[in-house]
């Protein structure tokens, strides 16, 4: 038999130096990748926290400067050049600290800025039925707070000042009920989406404040 040489060493398969530190430096690499991506997100975030209210904030005031035009001269006045919308109200609700401008028009991009007025429905303190629409989460918060013999006050640009009280509160369907427009006397129903506490946004329920004028004297 054949005696191994005591000088010979165990042979060792090895991978060049290069190839074993390749796995280590592409995960190096997307740790800092997906390091630089949250910041970036948590900086992204930020930004829309910060713009979002200050957002907000601009459009309220400019709706309130284009009211108070409005209610000086007359006409139509939008509150910014590109705004195929304009105040044609301003909506007071019980505890609030300051009136809501109502745009004309109940479009989603009318709605991100204030409640607005539906089309085809009747102007504040004339016969029929006025349509206002808000979103339950901004300007129509309020309206879970309200009950039956709640009463509020609409302010049309000619300076009259009407005040409604609160006669039912509804939930609807909105694909299968119908609301009419047609009334003899001055009604107004105050429409947002319900529940208010959904998470996700949309659907097809409602939540209808109905409330009829009350003649003044």
């Amino acid at each position: 038999m054949k005696r191994p040489w005591r000088g010979e060493m165990p042979i060792m398969l090895t991978l060049p130096l290069g190839i074993q530190r390749r796995p280590r430096a592409r995960s190096a690499r997307f740790r800092r990748a997906v390091m630089l991506g949250l910041v970036a997100l948590g900086v992204a975030l930020l930004a829309a926290g910060l713009w979002l209210p200050a957002k907000a904030e601009l459009a309220q005031q400019l709706l309130q400067r284009a009211w108070t035009e409005t209610r000086t001269n007359g006409g139509t006045v939008r509150p910014w050049p590109w705004a195929d919308t304009w105040p044609v109200a301003q909506l007071r609700l019980p505890g609030s600290a300051a009136p809501l401008t109502v745009l004309a028009g109940a479009s989603g991009r009318n709605l991100a800025f204030a409640p607005a007025l539906m089309d085809g429905s009747a102007l504040p303190g004339e016969p029929g039925v006025s349509v206002i629409a808000g979103h339950r989460d901004t300007h129509f918060r309020a309206l879970a707070t309200l009950v039956v013999g709640d009463r509020f006050s609409l302010e049309r640009p000619d300076g009259a000042v009407y005040t409604y009280e609160v006669t039912a509160l509804d939930v609807i369907d909105s694909e299968r009920a119908m609301l009419r427009l047609d009334a003899e006397e001055s009604v107004v129903a105050l429409i947002t989406c319900w529940p208010f506490d959904a998470v996700t946004a949309g659907g097809p329920w409602r939540y209808v404040v109905s409330a009829q004028l009350v003649p003044p004297g």
